[in-house]
């Protein structure tokens, strides 16, 4: 059975019934992750985050995760999906939990966007961009698809089972929670060092 995800993530997600798709949707915030066996949607909204939806075709299984950072957990902190080491390696084992073989896997991953015009100090969508590109090709999981970088915020929505991912590229400016949560990320690292098959809707 799939590992639970941390307390406060898994009370924020949000379930409902999407007619456009005609799929129950689960809503991935950020510091999340799930992995799944069901005939859903995941979806989620993406700044400077990364999204990574994994999957193994056979079983069917998939998931997707939302990470803010690649790393940069405290020593003595609880892990947190927040970074990327502990969302990817997460979403992995729980994939194979759920049946999944790593040999079978492959990714689709999005995000990193810099919507934030006036910080220029750090870029950490293109950190994140690089951080899960980097531990693909390390864990040797295939990438079949990426929207990565650029300006741009994204809505991804992904189909577990089947695998087709719809993103949609959204004005950062059109979005006030995402421009107020990038903020926060921007504070936070002033303090610590830190293509494919896809449908455009």
């Amino acid at each position: 059975m799939a590992t639970n995800p941390p307390l406060m993530a898994r009370a924020q997600r949000g379930t409902f019934f999407d007619p456009s798709l005609a799929k129950q949707v689960t809503k991935i915030l950020p510091g999340d992750y799930y992995a799944t066996k069901e005939d859903i949607v995941l979806s989620t909204v993406l700044g400077s985050c990364v999204a990574a939806c994994i999957w193994d075709a056979t079983i069917p299984v998939g998931g997707m995760n939302h990470f803010m950072l690649p790393d940069g957990q405290a020593e003595g902190d609880a892990p947190s999906a927040r970074y990327g080491v502990f969302a990817m390696e997460t979403l992995v084992n729980d994939l194979v939990k759920l049946g999944a073989l790593r040999g079978n896997l492959r990714a689709k991953v999005f995000g990193g966007g810099r919507v934030l015009k006036h910080v220029t100090s750090i870029n950490v969508g293109n950190k994140n961009s690089e951080f899960v590109m980097r531990f693909l090709r390390d864990e040797n999981i295939p990438v079949l698809g990426h929207d990565l970088e650029g300006v741009w915020a994204r809505k991804v929505n992904f189909f577990p089972l089947t695998a087709r991912v719809l993103v949609k590229r959204i004005d950062p400016s059109d979005d006030v929670t995402l421009i107020r949560s990038e903020k926060e990320y921007s504070r936070t690292l002033k303090k610590q060092p830190v293509a494919g098959n896809i449908e455009l809707f």
